[in-house]
């Protein structure tokens, strides 16, 4: 473990395992929580197929699970496994970034109003390491009366100061997220619906392969008007900002494409995405928005968004941004925000009552930076245990 910067900045590498459950992306960043002063190397390391399988089943039940569930235990290590490989292979790609610590989402099993649940097994990510592990990051907001997601837009904006306002970032992942930051520098922020989720459960049960690959297969699809406003009329659509949503919670969406081909049920499904990202309301139109996450990949739903969207749709990489590690970064920053004691949400991106800091930090015998807590401007911040 590296020393503390002059700066106060410190190397962060942070973990995401999203929605779309196909493996963990992980990306270095060098921040004090507020400002990004440089990005370092990231690599995305797939799930095995089984271990894919094996946590689709805990979404389906995790309803019915207990903590202490020996399956769940079982697969919780499984795939922390697999973060403990990713962080290997990462510092080994960047000797010149030491990393001072982890940021490690977990994978989310369940997110509902009042509940969010995401497993790893921190303790055993640090002592693997031998890296200070900040991890649980959405608990403390949802206690607190917040949603718990999006947890990123707060990264969106640092990444964003300088780009003309009113602007977005869309995230597409197996939900959709959107930020947005105002001309008075507001950040607002949701989920706006399904990603890609329901495309690759489609994709999945009708070809055989995890995701429309390139989007082909709904580029020779025709969009089912009736069954696409019938999926708008969900109840979700009329909640007000701020709120979110579980990777399964339009699941049942998939019966009402009953008797559609593979094609016309995969483009409806792109065109379900995207309507309602259009259709989120925003106190504000932006001038650009900046695509992330794996959805970005399919041109037939970035076409769509273009010609949907007001204002001009880019991905993330016109920034100079990798768009396949933003998610990873985001962490990693807010592991240092946590460390710090700075918010992690705010009402107008989690619904919670007051900005709100979270996430715990696991050491396993390391000493943190004393020093460096307390030359970072703090809010409330008293050292971890």
């Amino acid at each position: 473990m590296s020393a503390p910067h002059l700066d106060n900045s410190l190397n962060a590498l942070g973990l995401m395992s999203g929605t779309s459950l196909d493996g963990v992306d992980a990306a270095i960043i060098r921040t004090n929580g507020t400002t990004i002063t440089a990005h370092g190397p990231a690599l995305t390391l797939p799930y095995t197929a089984e271990l894919r399988r094996r946590l689709r089943e805990l979404l389906d039940n995790a309803l019915g699970l207990q903590p202490d569930n020996a399956d769940l235990k079982a697969v919780e290590h499984a795939l922390t496994q697999v973060h403990v490989q990713a962080v290997q292979q990462l510092r080994q790609m960047a000797p010149h970034m030491p990393v001072d610590v982890i940021g490690f989402h977990g994978q989310t099993i369940l997110h509902q109003p009042g509940r969010t649940w995401q497993i790893g097994d921190a303790a055993y990510l640090s002592h693997q390491t031998n890296l200070p592990v900040v991890h649980d990051f959405r608990s403390a907001d949802v206690a607190a009366g917040g949603e718990g997601a999006p947890l990123v837009p707060l990264y969106h904006a640092a990444l964003l100061h300088n780009r003309p306002a009113p602007v977005a970032v869309l995230n597409l992942g197996g939900v959709a997220n959107l930020s947005l930051i105002t001309r008075q520098g507001q950040i607002v922020a949701c989920d706006t619906g399904p990603g890609n989720a329901l495309l690759d459960d489609w994709a999945s049960q009708h070809t055989g392969t995890p995701c429309d690959t390139d989007g082909q297969l709904a580029a020779l699809g025709t969009v089912n008007a009736q069954v696409l406003e019938h999926l708008l009329a969900h109840p979700f659509f009329q909640q007000p900002a701020p709120k979110s949503l579980d990777r399964l919670s339009f699941h049942n969406a998939l019966a009402h494409l009953a008797g559609l081909s593979a094609a016309d049920g995969a483009a409806t499904l792109v065109a379900f995405t995207v309507q309602a990202i259009a259709r989120t309301p925003l106190p504000e139109t932006p001038l650009e928005w900046f695509v992330c996450g794996g959805g970005r990949h399919n041109p037939t739903l970035m076409n769509a968004l273009t010609k949907a969207l007001p204002g001009a749709v880019y991905p993330a990489e016109n920034l100079g941004w990798n768009g396949d590690a933003l998610e990873a970064e985001c962490f990693g920053f807010l592991a240092i925000r946590s460390l710090a004691g700075l918010p992690l949400s705010l009402p107008t991106t989690t619904g919670v009552p007051s900005p709100q800091t979270g996430g715990r930090l696991t050491c396993m015998g390391i000493t943190p930076w004393r020093r460096w807590f307390q030359t970072v401007p703090t809010h409330g911040f008293s050292s971890p245990t």
